[in-house]
């Protein structure tokens, strides 16, 4: 996979029953991109400090504070976020600030309700 490729274009994602009807080839493998992404530790906390900051954006002065790692990881951390469509980032003169793309998170989380999810059965 290169990394130049584009963000996942999660409006193919949010619109599909996927957990009522097999992934295309395609949805898996956006889905995958974005399941990689938010499954390492250091880009899950990221991920997570950037949602719960107020205003539900974060500037990445405010994360690299929180990790024992230097400013390029962390750095290399939010660019596969971003790239994997998590995350998008928009500059303030010589910072970044980085929100949660909640299309994303919401297509990752239609894929994990069962089908049956809200029916109670007896």
């Amino acid at each position: 996979m290169s990394k130049q490729e584009t963000p996942v274009d999660n409006a193919a994602l949010c619109c599909s029953p996927v957990m009522r009807e097999p992934l295309t080839a395609d949805q898996s493998a956006e889905l995958a991109r974005v399941f990689k992404a938010i499954g390492e530790p250091v880009r899950l906390r990221l991920l997570s400090l950037i949602a719960s900051h107020a205003g539900g954006e974060a500037c990445v002065c405010d994360l690299t504070g929180a990790f024992e790692l230097s400013g390029p990881t962390i750095s290399h951390h939010l660019k596969v976020l971003r790239e994997a469509g998590v995350i998008e980032g928009e500059r303030r003169g010589t910072w970044i600030y980085y929100r949660v793309r909640p299309e994303t998170l919401r297509a990752v989380s239609s894929a994990l309700v069962p089908a049956d999810a809200g029916t109670v059965t007896a």
